[in-house]
């Protein structure tokens, strides 16, 4: 199964990526719903410019809990999971936030520090795990830069790419050493292998497709990639139709 949300009205979609069919599974809240995780049965969802981080029951679409992460200006885009916290990214603030992931605790604000430095635009957006597990990586989209990140302290480090840079950077998946980072506008995904603590990287690859049209992040399902066309260079419409498109590593 695939959960997907709606920028625009915050509806949650579940799907079966081998029919395509599937149902709404949480009605449209007027706040939006962006990068979105599952663990344990529990779907948790960035919030977007609400500030918001909700976390929904995954078999019935029951909202569990609302997280009140930031007040505006803010934009809450994409969430990872650790083994006992789920980490909200914030493009607008230069922070992350923490809840927990099995139990009703308080969000907690990590300010970030160090090499990252927040500018106009988009900056934090795609997040995931270092492969030791012992850090986070989080992309910024307007510089093109990858950051490590002490989940402690909020302490940043710019990872050693080689003189790559990772351009209208979006969501992040990592698959053992490997990360998938989409680079939306450009319709690309460029392909990295990290090093075991996640301080440097090189680009060995670039995925591209005819199909993409400014797809936003990326998971995995057995071989194959999976890739929600955002189409911000289209007008929506009520009948304006949308896909994912499944790509080979």
């Amino acid at each position: 199964m695939a959960f997907l949300g709606s920028r625009a009205n915050g509806a949650i979609f579940r799907a079966d990526l081998r029919t395509g069919k599937g149902e709404v599974i949480s009605p449209a809240t007027g706040k939006p719903s962006l990068g979105m995780k599952v663990g344990n049965k529990r779907l948790f969802v960035a919030g977007g410019n609400s500030g918001l981080g909700r976390v929904y029951d995954t078999r019935d679409g029951a909202l569990l809990k609302t997280y009140t992460l930031a007040p505006s200006p803010s934009f809450i885009n994409d969430v990872a999971l650790t083994r006992d916290s789920a980490w909200f990214t914030d493009s607008t603030n230069p922070a992350l936030y923490r809840v927990p992931r099995e139990k009703d605790g308080e969000a907690v604000k990590v300010p970030l520090t160090g090499d990252i430095v927040y500018q106009a635009g988009f900056n934090a957006n795609g997040i995931a795990t270092t492969p030791d597990g012992e850090s986070l990586l989080i992309i910024q989209s307007n510089t093109g830069k990858l950051f490590k990140v002490d989940p402690r302290t909020g302490a940043t480090k710019t990872v050693d790419l080689h003189g790559e840079v990772l351009s209208a950077g979006d969501g992040i998946l990592r698959d053992g050493r490997t990360l998938y980072a989409v680079q939306n506008r450009l319709n690309t995904v460029a392909v990295i292998v990290l090093s075991e603590d996640g301080d440097a990287g090189r680009v060995i690859t670039r995925l591209t497709d005819p199909r993409f049209d400014v797809p936003t992040t990326v998971a995995r399902s057995g071989s194959r990639l999976y890739l929600p066309n955002a189409r911000f260079n289209t007008p929506p419409a009520p009948d304006t139709p949308y896909d994912v498109i499944a790509v080979q590593p």
